[in-house]
């Protein structure tokens, strides 16, 4: 029976967790060294590392010398690398992230000798639907997964289909995931009996040969191994080497792998250390939609390397332990550091192609552009010189001060402050002397030429100084801008009518029984009627309301990193003991009022159990000690803008308790039996219970990326949000989850540790949390709306000359019939990355010449027909496209 076993030794490797990356590269290296030396002495020896080239990069980093040494062993099939970069977290990044993880890790695999032609998915906290459609698209006909795999799955190999239909072959990992076979050569006496064991443990799931993984976290394989292997009658080998076959006859398991039947799924991640996860949506679509789209239509040179950069952060940062927040503070740190780095890699890029398109635009005018690829009209944010108004509906929202200096003032000390033509951040465009007074007049923008040692002969008498500068407005316009494109405006002259919009936002007061009218903003298309206790009545044009939306939820949570844990005895604030209200702008183009509501929450979590935990309180200020409560104001900015279907809430609050969870409610309309969420290009359907079975409580908790609805009502989200239908028919979105450990050897809902008990005191995450969102009646145009809400136009001041004239509008690429995800440029191309949410047709147009298509490492594919500057293509339902185009 020893024969039919195989043996993968291999280590899981976390690039970051409990320790920061580097001291646990200083681990690495010493392991690598061990095993590179191990195989070359015998050449029976095979090794998996870990299915991700991260192990690989770090490690030459420090042993460049050693690189061919590694080439040689992956050229003889005995080293597996790759194919991914790093094993990421697949619900906490997009979908974009997912392609260029493989993208990166299967080019820098081949450069060594191949890659792993599998799937390796050992250590993540389940897994998003399409990844059997992702890694088919890149090439893989096999994956590999423990996490996640419901009761249903009986046998070590099933069939995992995408929602497209896409089926692979899916090896399990039971009996002990990844590290199955640790135990078998732990003493070299009971090889036999261990093996037999091993077997029969195995035989449970079907027929031989049977994969013992040898490995574990941060481990290598003991010395001797290939003898030991040798002397069971088993055979050595990569796990390429073992999968092997299709997945025809086998059990088939549709979707998302989220079960807790077989496996921790550690799901309180999704909401630990918020902001990083508000961070990590910000960069990927500064990066995804902002940077890569608008360089590639309308930049000069490709700026690859900068991009380059961006993406190997962004993956880097998607690492399992990494953006999940499930590590110490230092690694947290680092992650975040790194997030901000690929963002601000994507902004420089982006202002770099707005700056070469705002160079034709008249200074005074603005640049307005639609990182959408359709025809767009939505509100636009800016300043404007002077009080003409423009030529769309627009609001002023606020007045920039004129005299910005008016003091007694030595010349010589005014002159200090000027560099150039720059004083106090704008630029000259004038001076005078009158009875001592030197008067400079300024502009955002000058083309006004300045002579200082002009004025130094006039200064004689002068005693005071003033700054005058030009009449400057902050305005909300309402542009339509071509798909992907930009338009310029400027103001019109003389002073006149302003334009009005079609359907102006405006304030209604609505009567109560009480007699005071209560606050009410609509659009035409949703009313939002705000109630004594802060909450909202949302109205939609089908006379759906979802009523009491937006109720705030403080709750204890004993839990820490990996899993929510209330205390027993849980105390829930709900109720705000004094509300205020302060309308902010009431239309035509924007209205908005901020709700104030002031709540007495407790100060540690815990003390709801009677039972306080004081290591929690190890980095709080001693006088405060762990009872009491502390009164905290939470304050919702509620926004409407017109043409919007949806109401924008922005909530702000000074987090200063600990062990605790904030949650948004939102009651829903209707009995909800299920909810959706969009994930990494998908929408998933899910119960309203998850399966249990394994060690951990089953939580109802789920992730979301876009946007969220169940029983009538939808929320917009800008980054990966976690959420739960409750049992009193609510949608709840946790806005903050606070706890003090890594993980808590004793957790109330996962009886085991998922890492050691470390104090992680950031992860309370204290000071201002704001997080903003929005909420709309449910329906087919959701998906579009959370479009909008996730991608503002781009407003930009020109910068060419006063007397230039405005540019006619520049149109991009318009896709219809699909979700663009990707656009970027490759190999002279451009290359276009869909997602079709039903069968039908996708269109592309905007002067194309010819188009191919592409798997997701981009290799040219079959060319398609392209008939007047269009592209039209059949697509299946859910099916990721992507293609080649020529303009």
């Amino acid at each position: 029976m020893s024969s039919d076993i195989v043996v993968v030794p291999h280590t899981h490797w976390d690039r970051e967790w409990y320790e920061p990356f580097q001291r646990f590269r200083l681990r690495l290296v010493s392991l690598l060294d061990e095993v590179l030396d191990r195989m070359e002495a015998d050449p029976g020896y095979h090794f998996t590392l870990d299915g991700q080239m991260a192990c690989v990069d770090d490690y030459l980093e420090v042993r460049p010398e050693n690189q061919g040494r590694i080439e040689a062993l992956v050229l003889q099939g005995r080293l597996a690398i790759g194919p991914w970069q790093i094993l990421l977290d697949e619900f906490l990044c997009s979908g974009e992230t997912i392609v260029r993880n493989l993208e990166i890790g299967m080019e820098r695999a081949d450069k060594l000798g191949g890659h792993m032609p599998v799937g390796y998915l050992p250590d993540m906290f389940g897994h998003t639907a399409q990844m059997p459609q992702i890694l088919r698209l890149a090439g893989l006909e096999h994956a590999c997964v423990y996490r996640g795999v419901p009761s249903s799955v009986v046998t070590s190999a099933f069939s995992w289909v995408a929602p497209d239909g896409t089926p692979i072959r899916t090896q399990y990992l039971p009996e002990g995931g990844y590290g199955n076979g640790a135990h078998l050569f732990e003493v070299p006496g009971e090889l036999d009996k261990r093996a037999a064991e091993f077997v029969e443990r195995m035989a449970r799931w079907g027929s031989g040969p049977f994969l013992a993984m040898y490995g574990a976290d941060h481990s290598a394989p003991v010395a001797g191994l290939p003898a030991m292997v040798t002397a069971l009658g088993a055979r050595m080998d990569t796990l390429s080497g073992f999968v092997g076959g299709t997945a025809d006859g086998l059990p088939v398991v549709a979707g998302e792998l989220r079960s807790h039947a077989r496996a921790n799924i550690l799901p309180g991640v999704i909401s630990v250390r918020a902001h990083v996860k508000q961070a990590m949506g910000r960069a990927e679509r500064m990066v995804e939609r902002y940077a890569e789209p608008l360089a590639a239509l309308w930049g000069a040179d490709w700026p690859g390397r900068f991009l380059d950069m961006a993406w190997w952060r962004l993956v880097d940062a998607s690492g399992h332990d990494s953006v999940t927040g499930c590590g110490v503070d230092d690694t947290a740190q680092q992650v975040a550091a790194r997030i901000a780095e690929a963002e601000h890699l994507g902004q420089a890029v982006r202002d770099m192609v707005t700056a070469r398109l705002s160079a034709t635009v008249p200074a005074g005018a603005v640049l307005v552009v639609n990182p959408t690829p359709a025809v767009r009209q939505s509100v636009a944010f800016f300043e404007v010189a002077g009080l003409d108004p423009l030529p769309v509906p627009s609001q002023t929202l606020e007045y920039a001060p004129t005299l910005l200096l008016d003091e007694e003032m030595e010349p010589s000390v005014a002159l200090s402050f000027i560099h150039g033509t720059e004083l106090y951040g704008q630029h000259i465009t004038g001076w005078s002397v009158e009875d001592g007074v030197l008067t400079f007049t300024v502009a955002r923008d000058s083309d006004v030429a300045f002579n200082v040692a002009e004025l130094r002969g006039h200064l004689e008498g002068v005693t005071r100084v003033r700054i005058e500068a030009e009449p400057r407005r902050t305005v909300a316009a309402l542009v339509e801008v071509p798909p992907l494109g930009h338009v310029a405006l400027a103001p019109v002259a003389p002073l006149g009518q302003a334009a009005a919009p079609t359907a102006p936002v405006r304030r209604v007061e609505t009567p109560v029984d009480s007699g005071a009218p209560r606050t009410a903003l609509t659009n035409g298309l949703v009313t939002v009627e705000l109630a004594d206790d802060g909450t909202l009545t949302l109205t939609g044009q089908d006379g759906v309301a979802i009523t009491g939306a937006g109720r705030i939820v403080d709750g204890g949570d004993v839990g820490d990193t990996y899993n929510h844990a209330p205390p027993v005895h849980d105390l829930l604030v709900d109720q705000p003991s004094q509300v205020e209200v302060e309308p902010i702008c009431s239309g035509p183009i924007v209205a908005a009022f901020d709700v104030r509501r002031t709540y007495d929450w407790p100060r540690y979590g815990g003390h709801r159990t009677g039972e306080p935990d004081p290591r929690s309180w190890a980095d709080a200020p001693p006088e405060q000690g762990p009872e009491g409560t502390e009164e905290t104001v939470v304050t919702t900015r509620v926004e409407l803008r017109a043409g919007e279907p949806f109401v924008r809430l922005t909530v702000t609050f000074d987090n200063r308790s600990v062990d605790h969870r904030v949650r948004l409610h939102v009651p829903l309309p209707e009995r909800a039996t299920s909810s959706l969420a969009e994930g990494q290009f998908a929408v998933v359907e899910r119960p309203l219970t998850s399966e249990g079975g394994c060690g951990e409580t089953p939580l109802p908790t789920f992730p979301a990326s876009g946007w969220v609805a169940a029983g009538g009502a939808a929320v917009l989200l800008e980054h990966v949000t976690e959420y739960e239908v409750t049992e009193d028919n609510e949608l709840a979105l946790t806005l903050l989850r606070s706890v003090g450990y890594l993980s808590r050897n004793r957790n109330g809902l996962r009886p085991e540790p998922a890492g050691p008990q470390l104090a992680t005191p950031a992860a309370q995450s204290r000071g201002v949390r704001q997080v903003s969102l929005a909420l709309m009646p449910y329906g087919p145009q959701v998906a579009p709306a959370a479009e909008v809400f996730r991608h503002d136009l781009l407003a930009v001041p020109g910068s060419g000359p006063r007397g230039l004239g405005l540019p006619e509008a520049g149109t991009g690429l318009e896709v219809s019939g699909a979700v663009m995800t990707s656009l970027r440029r490759r190999d002279g191309r451009l290359e276009l990355r869909m997602l079709a949410h039903e069968a039908g047709e996708a269109v592309v147009s905007g002067a194309i010449t010819a188009a191919r298509r592409a798997d997701l490492r981009g290799r040219p594919g079959e060319e398609l027909t392209v008939s007047e500057g269009t592209l039209r293509l059949p697509v299946r339902a859910w099916e990721i496209v992507t293609v080649q185009l020529l303009r």
